[in-house]
């Protein structure tokens, strides 16, 4: 069974690092069901205070996402269309990776601009506008993406402490 937990919580852990960059999944409180899942096992020593903190930290890093990017569009003047125009941008990205690791950057603050475009009369403000929505979009995605993967090296070198153990039957 420990076995099991252990390939299950490293599914968890790679998909909450994916999901760091897809806006429908919940990256860092994914990783965090990778980290519980390990320390369910009975190999890992419990340490319900870790658990509890990083599921905190989890916890805030999820609202801060939401709060985030509505913050920099609303500073730079930015709209909902922007917003959706920001993660339709990526979505191409992810599914179209014509541009490599600079679609990534590039296709979210185009899908921004052509929201604002649609949103804005004025393409000044609707540039403005996008790069509010892309910065906001950048700075979530970042924070998320930072927290997963220390997540993902607290989950190996917990593993690795306790390697022996695992494969001790």
């Amino acid at each position: 069974m420990d076995i099991f937990l252990l390939v299950l919580g490293s599914l968890f852990m790679i998909i909450g690092i994916i999901g760091s960059f897809l806006p429908v999944l919940p990256g860092p409180t994914l990783s965090w069901v990778g980290l519980l899942l390990l320390h369910l096992t009975k190999t890992v020593e419990d340490d319900w205070l870790f658990i509890g903190i990083t599921l905190v930290v989890a916890l805030i890093v999820f609202a801060l996402d939401y709060i985030i990017p509505v913050l920099g569009t609303k500073k730079f003047g930015g709209s909902k269309a922007g917003m959706f125009g920001t993660t339709v941008g990526l979505l191409i990205a992810i599914f179209f990776p014509i541009l490599g690791i600079f679609g990534i950057i590039i296709w979210p603050f185009i899908g921004a601009l052509i929201g604002e475009l649609i949103n804005k009369a004025d393409s000044g403000s609707a540039m403005k506008a996008a790069f509010g929505s892309f910065l906001g979009f950048l700075t979530g995605t970042f924070l998320k993406f930072v927290i997963a993967v220390i997540y993902f090296g607290f989950f190996i070198v917990t593993f690795w402490e306790n390697r022996v153990a695992f494969f001790t039957f």
